[in-house]
C-alpha cells in the first residue's frame, strides 16, 4: 500500500506534548472551577490533593508556554532558513485563512444537506486552520490571565485589583470553552467522522495512504501529480510498535477527554 508523508517527527512529538499538557491542565483545573461538585474532591485526590492539582496545573502551563515558543521558533526557522523566504503566505500549504476556506465552509454545509457536491480540499482544511489558530488565542487569553493568577504579587505592582477579577473570569471561562471545543468538535473532526471512526492515526504515524490523499485532499493530490512531486512525499511505514503505541495513546487521550467532558457537563448543569 503506497504511503505519503503528511507529518514529520516534529509535528507528531509536538502533538503528543500538546495532548498531554492539555489533558493535565483540564484535569487539574476543573476540580477548582467545579469545587462544589461531588467528583471534584475525588479527581483532585487522584492528583495529590488540591495542592498536587495546583502543581500539575503549573507544570502543564509551563510545558504549554514551552511548546508554544518552540513552535514559533520552528516556523521562523522553516520560513527563513529552509524556504529562504520563498513562501506563499496565501498558498495551499499556509495556515493563513483565505477566501478558499470560506468557500469550503459554504460548500461543506451544502454537502451536509445534500445541496451540493463535497468540497475539494487541499493540504489544510478550514477546520484544521481553526484548530491551529485556536492555540494562539488560547495561549494568549488563557496563558496571560493564568500568569496574573500565578504571579499576583509581581503583576500587582502594575495593575489594579479589578484586573485580577477579570483575569479569573477570562482564565476560567476560556479554559472551559477550549476544553468543550477540543473534546467535542476537534475529536469529531479528527476521529469520529464516518470515514475515520474510531481513530485517525495519521498524527501518530505521520503517514497516510495515497488513496486517502486522493479522497480527502484531491486538490493537493492533483497539484503534486501535476508537479511530479508525489515521489518526493512517498515514504515507508514506520516500525509497527511506534504505530501501535501512537494508536493506544490516541485512544487513551480520547477516552480521558470524553470522561472529563462528562464531568464538566455534570459540573455545569447538574451541580
Amino acid at each position: 500500500m503506497a504511503l505519503v508523508k503528511r507529518f514529520n517527527a516534529y509535528h507528531r512529538i509536538l502533538h503528543v506534548v500538546i495532548a498531554i499538557s492539555f489533558i493535565g491542565l483540564v484535569a487539574s483545573g476543573m476540580p477548582i472551577k467545579y469545587a462544589q461538585a461531588p467528583w471534584a474532591a475525588w479527581l483532585a485526590t487522584l492528583l495529590g490533593g488540591y495542592t498536587g492539582a495546583a502543581l500539575v496545573h503549573r507544570i502543564c502551563a509551563a510545558i504549554t508556554f514551552g511548546y508554544f515558543a518552540a513552535h514559533i521558533g520552528y516556523v521562523l526557522y522553516d520560513i527563513a532558513i529552509v524556504r529562504k523566504f520563498k513562501f506563499n503566505i496565501l498558498g495551499p500549504e499556509s495556515m493563513v485563512p483565505w477566501l478558499k476556506d470560506l468557500q469550503d465552509i459554504i460548500s461543506n454545509f451544502k454537502w451536509f444537506f445534500g445541496k451540493g457536491p463535497r468540497p475539494q480540499l487541499d493540504h489544510w482544511t478550514y477546520w484544521e486552520k481553526f484548530d491551529y489558530w485556536a492555540v494562539f488565542w488560547g495561549v494568549g487569553m488563557i496563558g496571560v490571565s493564568g500568569l496574573f493568577l500565578w504571579f499576583p504579587v509581581f503583576f500587582g505592582q502594575f495593575f489594579p485589583g479589578w484586573a485580577f477579577n477579570i483575569a479569573t473570569v477570562i482564565h476560567s471561562d476560556e479554559a472551559l470553552l477550549a476544553a468543550g471545543f477540543i473534546f467535542t468538535i476537534h475529536f469529531f473532526n479528527t476521529h469520529m467522522r464516518p470515514e475515520k471512526f474510531p481513530m485517525d492515526p495519521v498524527i501518530f504515524t505521520g503517514n497516510m495512504t495515497l488513496e486517502e490523499l486522493k479522497h480527502e485532499r484531491p486538490l493537493e493530490y492533483q497539484r503534486l501529480a501535476n508537479e511530479n512531486k508525489l515521489d518526493q512525499y512517498a515514504t515507508e511505514a514506520q516500525a509497527s510498535w511506534i504505530t501501535d503505541a501512537g494508536i493506544i495513546f490516541g485512544f487513551l487521550t480520547v477516552l480521558i477527554g470524553f470522561a472529563l467532558l462528562v464531568l464538566i457537563i455534570l459540573g455545569q448543569f447538574v451541580y
